[in-house]
């Protein structure tokens, strides 16, 4: 993500005095600070206009190919919006690897919440499940089992655990996301909209649990949505190359109770995320620090 406020990067704190001086040298830079800015006052939360899948050398610290930034605001004690207190988290369409060895239990705990909870809006969101074949049907009737029970509502609600997607463009591309797995062979369980009746005016959905033959380009192109696409793998090279098939690059996990495929999945010939964990889903960093990384 982009954190106008100040990046701890490396070694080097960002600060927004910092950035706007980057701003004044380059035009990357540039379009991405104070185009922004104008773009949020006029149109909140869509950033098609100004955000690209540039990556700005010494600012992002995740990858952010998605098109599209959730912006979180900083507001100044009047209200007003800071542009110094600015965050903006990118994307990362991460990975979880499931090996034979895996606890399985474990696994479907890190995998429902870091795939389905917050309905699937957090940089470190969980997008691709990349199974091997020998434990694939187990894991993915547990999962969808998991889904299925997920309280769906309001959060002012006691017991939900799944909120509302930030608007109607968000479950609108949700659907536009699952159009084209189905297109491309994948069996789509869930995405439909939820609590309309209650909520005309909010959008609440199922969450998705995609069974995909492989990963085609609709996985690659990530979905700010609760959306788990499933591609099955044969040999520890094989997933961790699907793990780094796509353009972003923020967190990764492996399962596992192989030590030495836990050691290869974190080695510099592993994953390149900037986040690798072991035995751990791939949400819930520490947003008040330094974390992530880019290609």
């Amino acid at each position: 993500g982009l954190l106008l406020g100040g990046v701890l990067k490396g070694q080097e704190l960002i600060t927004s005095a910092r950035v706007r001086s980057l701003a004044d040298q380059n035009a990357a830079v540039q379009a991405a600070y104070y185009g922004f800015i104008d773009r949020y006052r006029q149109v909140p939360g869509d950033w098609s206009a100004t955000a690209s899948a540039q990556v700005i050398p010494g600012v992002t610290t995740g990858g952010n190919g998605n098109g599209r930034l959730d912006v979180t605001e900083d507001l100044n004690r009047d209200g007003r919006l800071d542009p110094n207190g600015l965050a903006i988290p990118a994307g990362g369409n991460n990975a979880v690897i499931v090996a034979p060895s895996a606890d399985l239990d474990l696994a479907l705990r890190g995998l429902v919440f870091g795939a389905w909870g917050t309905a699937g809006q957090r940089c470190t969101t969980t997008r691709r499940l990349i199974v091997h074949h020998s434990v694939r049907e187990r894991l993915l009737d547990a999962l969808d089992r998991a889904r299925r029970s997920l309280p769906v509502g309001s959060p002012f609600d006691a017991g939900t655990l799944v909120g509302p997607l930030i608007d109607a463009q968000a479950f609108d591309a949700m659907e536009r996301a699952l159009a084209r797995a189905r297109a491309d062979g994948g069996v789509v369980a869930g995405g439909a909209r939820k609590l309309a009746d209650r909520f005309p005016n909010a959008w609440y959905a199922e969450p998705a649990l995609v069974n995909m033959p492989a990963q085609t380009d609709v996985v690659r192109d990530e979905t700010f949505a609760p959306i788990l696409y499933v591609i099955g793998y044969d040999s520890i090279e094989e997933a961790i190359a699907l793990n780094n098939d796509v353009p972003q690059g923020l967190s990764s996990s492996i399962f596992s109770r192989d030590l030495q495929e836990a050691e290869r999945f974190l080695s510099a010939g592993g994953s390149d995320c900037g986040i690798a964990n072991v035995n751990l889903g791939t949400s819930g960093a520490e947003i008040g620090g330094a974390f992530g990384g880019d290609k």
